[in-house]
């Protein structure tokens, strides 16, 4: 690198072992085993150089690792580098999900034109997004990353992949600060952590100003094919930079799949869509592309969709308002007065399931969430007929708060006829005194909440569901009531929430409806 430290790399040689396009991966979770042989020789076979490098701090690469700051710098050096090695073909290409991904982003508007073709896969283009998801700690995920990338600088850190979520759920049940949580899980400080807690969520903060190339995703002339999962928790901000590509005027490729983020299953898709995008714009050989170019797994039909874009043609919002009696439905609600609850930052309304970083995102049965005081259930009848929802997913709610500092978690299930309550999608929105339209004199306030994308169809006889709360721990760090976005040994002030829905104050989910196909 420029500042004289030495990166570590394994380079996969095609068997002619001259000049050919290069494939790049810069990864912090090490270059050897099962990585190295599926990926590194796995493209290397196809025809191609791999070089596969440790990024900074990790896996014998020299300097400190500053999760985030250093892949702009090191990549392009990287790249540079690449450009005199004898056996470069004169193009490259860039694959990994996750970290490696965000890399790719990192370097990509600024590599130049012979880079020819991305592969992305469970990842976004900035990660503050993810970590404060609607202005609210995302605590699980941070934490267990910090916890994971800290225990694998250690002796035997191939084992932090499996030590690391078992620490992390250990340490946010055991009643510490949010800011003491790094020294429970991984047993001292975790600078990444704590810039994390520092910086929040401000786009604005200098912190990020080097860790955000949202802006920039559109200047991306490489051809570019993403990978996602409805249940990975970058989900919501891969779909952004999709947009930005758009918009842009690109023509990118989207495949989603019932996978969340450390999904095994999402390996082998990941591989051959990866093999059959460098083949066409690396060689030329464009015959392994599919004709459209957005591909979608649909819950709950169990099958496969082609489409030409995303939001998927034919898409309309319709609008599942909540009812008196708890009910739900596409008929504009009545008169009646305001459902309430009552949420206790010292004993935080938990959460099962949703997507986090390092652990079994799928759908889980809610029925023992649904019995507690602090959530609010409102279900639909029966349906008579499949209703699909392909696309994205937003509440409109009406809340009124006896403190101003309060999250607004809403989330939407799947009832089976046998009872069971899987959740399909869920999101959150973190208030402060400023947040959210003020709707009168008298305190209530319109707010949004942005909830995952969705693909799914709820079959006839199911019922849809949908919950309001105002915590979902530790997925999202609690929400101490007094805008101290650490809460510690302080007070914490308890939330009334009253939810309206009535014909001035219409609460609803709105629902990305599809005409089911079959």
């Amino acid at each position: 690198m420029p500042d004289g430290v030495t990166l570590l790399a394994d380079h996969y040689a095609p068997a002619h072992g001259g000049p050919a396009p290069v494939i790049l991966m810069r990864s912090p979770y090490g270059r050897r085993g099962m990585f190295g042989w599926y990926y590194g020789r796995g493209f290397a076979r196809q025809g191609f150089h791999v070089v596969l490098q440790s990024c900074r701090g990790g896996f014998g690469s020299g300097g400190l690792l500053d999760p985030l700051g250093d892949e702009h710098d090191d990549g392009l050096a990287t790249v540079a580098w690449l450009r005199k090695q004898p056996w470069y073909g004169g193009s490259f290409a860039m694959f990994g999900p996750s970290y490696l991904g965000y890399a790719q982003w990192a370097i990509a508007p600024y590599a130049g034109p012979d880079l020819k073709a991305m592969a992305l896969q469970v990842t976004a283009s900035q990660f503050r997004d993810a970590a404060y998801v609607g202005g609210a700690f995302a605590l699980e995920s941070a934490l267990s990353w910090t916890t994971l990338t800290d225990g694998m600088t250690r002796r035997f850190g191939a084992a932090a992949a499996f030590t690391a979520p078992r620490l992390t759920r250990r340490a946010v049940l055991s009643g510490r600060p949010v800011a003491e949580l790094d020294v429970a899980s991984a047993g001292r400080p975790l600078r990444f952590y704590r810039d994390l807690l520092t910086h929040h969520a401000d786009p604005a903060v200098p912190y990020w100003e080097k860790r955000d190339f949202s802006a920039k995703v559109g200047e991306v002339g490489a051809a570019i094919t993403m990978l996602g999962g409805w249940y990975d928790v970058f989900l919501p901000w891969q779909l952004k930079d999709y947009a930005a590509l758009r918009a842009a005027g690109r023509r990118p490729y989207l495949t989603i799949g019932p996978w969340y983020h450390v999904d095994s299953r999402h390996g082998k898709p990941s591989m051959a869509e990866a093999s059959a995008w460098f083949r066409a714009h690396l060689l030329g050989d464009f015959s392994g592309l599919r004709p459209d170019p957005v591909r979608l797994y649909v819950t709950g039909a169990g099958e496969w969709r082609d489409y030409p874009d995303w939001p998927v043609p034919g898409m309309r919002e319709q609008r599942w308002h909540l009812q008196h009696g708890f009910g739900l439905g596409v008929e504009a609600p009545r008169e009646s007065g305001p459902d309430r609850f009552r949420y206790h930052p010292s004993h935080p309304t938990p959460v099962i399931g949703g997507p986090v970083l390092l652990a079994d995102s799928r759908p889980r049965d809610q029925r023992r969430l649904e019995r507690r005081r602090d959530v609010l259930v409102y279900s639909s009848p029966a349906l008579d007929a499949d209703v699909e929802a392909i696309g994205p997913v937003r509440a409109e709610l009406f809340v009124r708060s006896s403190t101003p500092y309060v999250d607004v978690v809403v989330r939407v299930c799947d009832v089976h006829p046998d009872g069971r309550s899987l959740n399909v999608c869920e999101g959150v929105r973190r208030l402060g005194p400023e947040d959210g339209s003020d709707d009168g004199a008298d305190g209530v306030r319109r707010v949004e909440v942005d909830l995952w994308p969705i693909g799914h169809r709820f079959r006839r006889d199911h019922r849809v569901r949908v919950h309001v709360a105002a915590g979902a721990y530790p997925t999202i760090a609690r929400n101490s009531g007094t805008g101290d976005p650490l809460p510690g040994g302080g007070p914490m002030v308890p939330a009334d929430v009253e939810v309206f829905h009535s014909p001035a104050r219409p609460s609803a989910v709105v629902l990305p409806l599809c005409a089911p196909r079959g």
